[in-house]
């Protein structure tokens, strides 16, 4: 710790409300927070922890064109999910604000007209592209064209989705709107920017001097090699119509560009929940502030933000930003736009009650110093063997017996044997030493250390065997569960930072109030004679197929994300319309199917068409039971000549749609109609 500081200001990154929030984003970012402000305010430190939405920004108002609604009709759904995830979650903010809240436009505005006033903006007039037919600048997301690089049609204006590529709009080959599809011109607009260059030498002496030692080599690193190519001015400020409005003359249809007003958020949010007392927090000396963000937010927290704070002049600057790196799905990437992710607020619906199991497996697994992957096996793994084995079992073993032998209370602790000696010199080290990796940022190691104490009580138990002891001698035995329990108590307060839910069920369990990190460790928590409840199990099992499950569901939005990419087959060549004409298209009844006996794929189906009944011979069996088939309406090209097929005459052809995989789906009409009607 640099200094010793008497309040301390800790932020999580402002989730952005275009979609819920996945199991990688509460392993970066707001697991490890959440872990760290528990540890302050149980070591009895003054602590307030801000987040809120990031509600604004081009991809939300895209969403929006999408979905026909408003933006704000957006980020008022994705709000209130992500809020109640968090909350599901036990993410302990003080704090969960908005970016379209009234004290955050306030706020921002405020900012940036002192940043202005006191001229340092610079101001740029760019040529940016302008859609004459929508009137309106078009944000780089709101162009595509062709890819220079593999030809992607579809390319947007600042990355090609296909080959990865970064562009920029002018590099597009045939750019059209988004908005209008017309093509767009480039036009004169006028722009704030922030001078980064200028903060070149301060940032130099600031981060590459001052936080050397101190900071994660990977926050660092990057911010090194920021610094080191070279810093070039910043726009603050853009074309749109949703987000805050430059609050100058002449700056119609101009908002603070989104990654300028969202840090500023941090400030509204406190400013919203601690009107008093919020800028003791952000401008006195002796408070700390540490963001906790994913490492594709350093540049923005390590270096951006801290310039603009310099600039303002009146706020203190971040002491840490421990980014950590991105966690990984079953081997590949998470992504919101595949699906490819464990959402908070699904896994609570299929794991109800089970948030701890997820905050421990992602904390153990948490990706501090590299990209890690989540997968369900290990998942199980962890639950099965280290929450239920081993944490669990010791807990369980000390309280049944407890209750078997001394009626549930804590029993007498006579003459120390060196064992004994040994288990509460080591309990009493564990509190500082699980402290100390937390406020070094380093939670996969503190919550290592927790699940150590369990296996030293388990250790003391294989060791003492006091359910063998008791027949020969019941003081001993009495010994032995009251060192037992004392450990067991000491777990309860150091396990709430990590799992907080299971920490109150231990302390509920032992009848005893959670406590703070000074009473842990110590070898009278639990005093003689003490009524402990009943015992319950603070985890349970999870068995191999509930585990399947989970990984049918990532395997089958795979298969659709195959599926979605798979080039749909080229148009056939024209045909006249008298030629489309000659076929007579009828809707039926299917009123009997059967297999083709000595085929796979072959059905007979009887087909009431009004005018009569048909025998059709379809190869659909690998893809349709014949008895659900009976009763479905479908559309039969009526005048295709009959054939025989298998010995059977098949007078007809059923229309399907065939999938990319050569799945197949019945042409149904949308509602019953009578059978023999014309397809038109």
């Amino acid at each position: 710790m640099s200094f010793v500081p008497k309040r301390y200001t800790v932020t999580a990154a402002l989730p952005y409300a275009n979609g819920p929030v996945h199991i990688g984003h509460l392993a970066g970012v707001y697991l490890p927070a959440d872990i760290y402000v528990r540890y302050l305010r149980s070591a009895g430190r003054d602590v307030k922890f801000i987040c809120g939405s990031d509600e604004h920004g081009v991809p939300i108002t895209i969403r929006a064109q999408k979905e026909g609604v408003t933006p704000q009709q957006v980020v008022d759904k994705y709000h209130a999910l992500i809020r109640d995830s968090f909350k599901d979650f036990n993410v302990s903010f003080d704090v969960y604000s908005r970016t379209s809240s009234a004290t955050h436009a306030e706020v921002s505005s405020g900012f940036f007209t002192k940043l202005n006033d006191e001229g340092k903006f610079i101001e740029q007039t760019t040529q940016q592209y302008f859609d004459e037919k929508a009137q309106q600048f078009l944000a780089d997301r709101y162009i595509v064209g062709t890819c220079p690089n593999c030809g992607n049609e579809n390319a947007y204006g600042d990355q090609c989705e296909r080959c990865g590529t970064s562009l920029s709009p002018t590099e597009l080959i045939n750019p059209r709107s988004m908005l209008s599809g017309a093509q767009p011109i480039l036009r004169d607009t006028k722009h704030w920017f922030l001078p980064l260059d200028q903060y070149e030498p301060w940032l130099r002496e600031w981060i590459i001097d001052g936080h050397k030692n101190d900071w994660k080599t990977n926050v660092y690193g990057q911010c090194k090699s920021w610094i080191d190519q070279g810093l070039h001015p910043r726009a603050v400020t853009r074309d749109l119509d949703w987000g805050v409005p430059v609050p100058v003359p002449g700056a119609d249809g101009k908002v603070l560009y989104v990654w300028f007003d969202a840090p500023i958020g941090y400030i509204s949010a406190t400013k919203e929940a601690f009107p008093d007392e919020w800028e003791t927090y952000w401008k006195d000396k002796d408070s700390k502030l540490v963001h906790f963000i994913g490492k594709d937010n350093i540049v923005f927290h390590c270096i951006i933000f801290p310039v603009m704070l310099k600039a303002h002049g009146e706020f203190i600057l971040p002491d840490n930003v421990p980014a950590n790196e991105f966690l990984n799905l079953e081997g590949d990437k998470i992504s919101t736009s595949r699906n490819w992710a464990v959402w908070l607020h699904e896994y609570l619906a299929d794991f109800p009650g089970q948030a701890d199991v997820l905050r421990y497996v992602l904390c153990a697994n948490a990706p501090e110093t590299k990209d890690n992957d989540f997968t369900w096996k290990d998942f199980q793994a962890r639950n099965n063997n280290e929450l239920v084995a081993t944490l669990g079992n010791f807990v369980n073993r000390a309280a049944v017996l407890t209750h078997k032998f001394f009626e549930g209370k804590v029993p007498e602790l006579g003459e120390l044997t060196e064992l004994d000696q040994d288990a509460f010199t080591q309990l009493a080290e564990f509190p500082a030493k699980i402290g100390e990796l937390v406020e070094n940022y380093r939670f996969r190691d503190a919550l290592a250390e927790v699940i150590n104490l369990a296996r030293l009580g388990n250790k003391y138990l294989a060791e003492t065997q006091p359910w063998h002891l008791i027949k020969t001698d019941a003081a001993r035995t009495g010994t032995v569960l009251n060192v037992s329990l004392q450990i067991a108590a000491a777990l309860a307060p150091l396990l709430e930072p990590f799992l907080p839910e299971s920490a109150q069920k231990l302390a509920t369990m032992l009848n005893l109030e959670l406590g703070n990190w000074a009473s842990a460790g110590r070898s009278n928590a639990l005093s003689v004679g003490h009524q402990m409840q009943e015992p319950a199990l603070l985890f349970a099992k999870i068995e191999d197929a509930v585990v399947e499950t989970q990984v049918q569901k990532l395997l089958d939005t795979k298969k659709e994300n195959q599926l979605a990419s798979t080039p749909v087959t080229p148009a056939k060549d024209d045909v006249s319309f008298d030629d489309f004409g000659q076929m007579d298209l009828r809707i039926g009844t299917i009123v009997a199917a059967e297999k083709v006996a000595k085929t796979k794929k072959l059905l007979k189906l009887t087909v009431d068409l009004g005018l009569e009944e048909r025998t059709i011979v379809s190869g659909i069996a690998e893809y349709f039971i014949p008895e659900a088939l009976v009763g479905q309406q479908v559309q039969v090209l009526l005048n295709l000549a009959p054939r025989e097929i298998k010995g059977i005459k098949s007078q007809g052809m059923l229309l399907m749609a065939e999938n990319a995989d050569g799945s197949l789906a019945l042409m149904q009409p949308s509602k019953p109609v009578r059978n023999g009607s014309s397809v038109a």
